[in-house]
């Protein structure tokens, strides 16, 4: 009961810090990246890692970056695909052997590394027992949501996640093709269609579906 108490007289308090803190940042894409990585980085999503599941740490992070963009989810979805990056750059090859290291939308280094230790990292039941664990499947989630949810007219998002994964693997020096990686762009993709049509699913709704079809394939 002390800590219901606590944790009911904390909230106002920390509401005014997230308010305060995106006066700071303009609503844009780049104003989202570094608003969300300080706010994964800071001691109020510490404060909720512990007392809550990594499924309603992904949650959270999406009530964010909605809050963040007034209700835009389109947007919100953008900045959580790069947000989550789990690198700062891709190197790209070519012909005999040379590469290209190309940066990405990112926060300075220091800011990039704590984020990417405080990134969520058990998206599933049977997630890497590492301290990497999913983090990598964020951004194919969020991204893939993102191109449901903007281009659902057609399978854009389907297109893109198996296109994607086949020029990793020819194209890019650290890339490849993953299963995995897959499962998670379509996940991805049922969030984003879903989203049109209900403004207040989460990620965990969708997240949780992979657990129940896991064990229906078992049983």
């Amino acid at each position: 009961m002390k800590s219901i108490l606590f944790i009911t007289l904390l909230s106002p308090l920390l509401f005014c810090k997230s308010f305060f803190a995106q006066s700071k940042y303009e609503k844009t894409f780049y104003g989202g990246i570094f608003y969300l990585s300080e706010y994964i980085i800071s001691d109020e999503f510490d404060f909720y890692k512990k007392t809550n599941d990594e499924q309603n740490q992904i949650d959270q992070l999406f009530k964010v970056a909605v809050n963040f963009y007034e209700g835009d989810i389109s947007e919100a979805l953008l900045a959580l695909t790069f947000t989550c990056l789990p690198f700062n750059h891709i190197k790209v090859k070519f012909l005999f052997g040379s590469q290209l290291k190309i940066p990405l939308p990112s926060p300075p280094k220091k800011i990039f590394d704590k984020r990417l230790e405080n990134l969520p990292s058990k998206l599933f039941f049977d997630s890497p027992n590492t301290s990497f664990g999913d983090k990598d499947k964020l951004s194919h989630f969020f991204g893939n949501a993102f191109l449901k949810y903007n281009f659902g007219f057609f399978n854009m998002s389907k297109f893109m996640g198996i296109f994607v994964e086949n020029v990793e693997e020819g194209l890019f020096v650290e890339g490849g093709y993953s299963f995995r990686d897959i499962i998670a762009n379509n996940l991805g993709e049922l969030f984003g269609k879903l989203l049109k049509e209900n403004k207040n699913i989460l990620p965990s709704d969708i997240l949780k579906l992979y657990n129940l079809l896991y064990l229906r394939i078992i049983l």
